[in-house]
This record gives C-alpha cells, structure tokens and sequence, in this order.
C-alpha cells in the first residue's frame, strides 16, 4: 500500500512542516510516558525507581487532597497532571487537563494537550472534538492543526485531511488580512504537500511545494529551506536524482546549523522504492522536533508545568 510504502519518506517531511508549526512541543511528553507505562514493563524496577514512583504517587496524592478543598487551584491541577504523566496514568491525567483547558479557554495548549491524550487513549473523536474546538476559537493554530490533521490519516481518512488544509489555506488570507500572521501559509502547504505525497500524489506534492517556496521568497527575502528540501526528496522519489540534488545542496546551503546534520540524514536516505524492506534507523528526524529555520537557543517553555512543588508549597500558593 502507498502509505505503508511511503511512511519514513513523509515522516521526515512531515517533521519540516511540524518543526515550523510547534512553538511549543507536547507530544514528547505524552509520547514518552505512553511507551513508559510501568503497565507495558516486564522488567524488575530499580530500588531507585521504586523510590521514585512512590514519590511521584505522594506527589499526585497530595496534589489530590488540596483539589478536594480547592477544586480549581490550577498550582495543583497542573501538578497532577505532570506527576500522573510521568507516572503513565494519561487516563488519570485527562480530567485535571479538562479542567485546566476550562479555567484556561483563552490558552489552547491545555486543549491541544488534553486532545494529543485523549488519541493516545484511542478516544479519537473526543480527540478530534477537542482539536476542533481550539480551530473553531483559533483557526491558525497549527499545533491543533497538525493534530487533527495527524489524527485523520490515521484514521485512513486522508481526504479529510486534505480538504481540512485546503479549507485552511482558502481562509487564510482574510484571517491574515484582519490579523497578519493569524495562519501560517508556508507550514500549511508543508503539511498538504506531506499528505499529498503519503498518497503518492507527487506531482501534487510538487505543485505544493512550489507555491511554498514562492511565497516564502515573497515573505522574506531569505528562502526557506523546508520546502526546497521536500520537493528534492518528492523528486528523488520519483527517480529524478539529477533534479533533486541541486535541491538537496541549496537546503543544505539555506539551512540553520542546527539543523543541518538532520537533513544530511535525510537526504543520506535511499528513495522508498529501495529501502522498503529495510526502513531507516531511529535517528531519523521525529515529528516532534525543535522549530525550524530557528536561531539555536534555549528549548522553548513547554506546556506542562516546572517540576511540581510539595503539595504544601501548592496550597500556599492558593491562598
């Protein structure tokens, strides 16, 4: 099947395109203590580990007790979250996040993250519900965006997808018009031309691509890297070595320090068509990494709290 066949390719597009939309990154989080969910772990824990899950599960009770005195001390609901994150509990961590994303409606991270929980419990319409709602309130959120986005192809359903981004894109220019900046176009198309490509549409994928990277020379006078270095991986696909390559050298020429020996990995690929039997190595970009065509600096604050104080500390800070 294409998707099958074609999963690594878009998985390293698709981190270009993600790496513009996230400002802030959640999935790790949620990704980490879904595939370290004591519950999956056949090992024998560490008396450390021991040790520390039973601090964390102090933690999240304390947290617990000065919820039931104070339901809506958001010191405390946050805490709950992080610990029972930590601990693997995401069935757990869902209703503290609800309620965060109540008190919170004008902050969609809350939302976004309790959307990217509740498609790791497999509740894909209460996920896609809760991606929903923050475009209805947000449309250029591109965190909720490529959620939702993300969540209909794995639902098989990428013609949702498709017309999902397209919807987007024909909104955009109002929306930038009325506020500038409201809708990111460039990452948009990034993610159209992903899908387009997962469906083997690559002469679409292309077509996208092209547009992107005309608008970002209209934008800036610096092209972006991003899209330049998609269509070359489209067109290597495709069998057209001679055409991607000058691709692959501007990208690399364009491309932040950082970010360069990411996209040597990239472009070091064979095409799909020969590597199909033996997919890439992990160290493939992920779909979660740092923004792109970024300055280096410090990580960016993530959505879930500092590490949580005592639950005496939480309930000083209500008063």
């Amino acid at each position: 099947m294409a998707v099958k066949r074609n999963r690594w390719l878009i998985g390293g597009i698709l981190f270009l395109a993600v790496a513009a939309l996230l400002a802030v990154s959640l999935g790790p989080l949620i990704q980490a203590a879904f595939n370290q969910n004591p519950g999956y772990d056949n090992s024998v824990p560490t008396a450390t580990e021991t040790d520390r899950r039973a601090e964390l599960e102090g933690r999240a009770n304390g947290y617990e007790l000065v919820l039931e005195r104070e339901p809506d001390n958001q010191a405390a609901l946050e805490g709950l979250v992080e610990a029972r994150i930590t601990l693997g509990d995401l069935a757990g961590a869902a209703e503290p996040l609800a309620r965060l994303a109540e008190l919170n409606p004008q902050e969609p991270r809350y939302s976004v993250l309790l959307a990217q929980t509740k498609q790791q419990l497999n509740d894909l319409e209460g996920a896609a519900q809760t991606y929903r709602s923050v475009l209805t309130s947000t449309p250029g959120n591109m965190e909720a965006l490529q959620g939702l986005v993300a969540l209909l192809v794995q639902q098989e359903r990428p013609q949702a997808a498709i017309g999902l981004l397209q919807d987007t894109l024909k909104t955009a220019e109002q929306s930038n018009q009325i506020q500038p900046g409201t809708i990111d176009v460039i990452a948009v198309k990034l993610l159209l031309g992903q899908i387009y490509a997962d469906q083997s549409r690559f002469e679409d994928a292309i077509a996208t691509y092209d547009t992107a990277i005309q608008d970002a020379q209209t934008v800036s006078s610096t092209p972006d890297f991003r899209p330049i270095l998609a269509k070359g991986l489209i067109l290597r696909e495709m069998g057209n070595e001679d055409e991607a390559q000058p691709l692959f050298e501007s990208a690399l020429s364009l491309a932040p320090v950082q970010f360069k020996d990411r996209i040597q990995q990239l472009i070091n690929q064979p095409p799909v068509s020969e590597a199909t039997e033996n997919p890439p190595s992990e160290d493939v970009p992920s779909l979660n990494e740092a923004p792109a065509n970024q300055p280096a600096e410090a990580p960016p604050e993530t959505v879930t709290p500092e590490p949580a104080e005592a639950p005496e500390a939480v309930e000083s800070d209500a008063n």
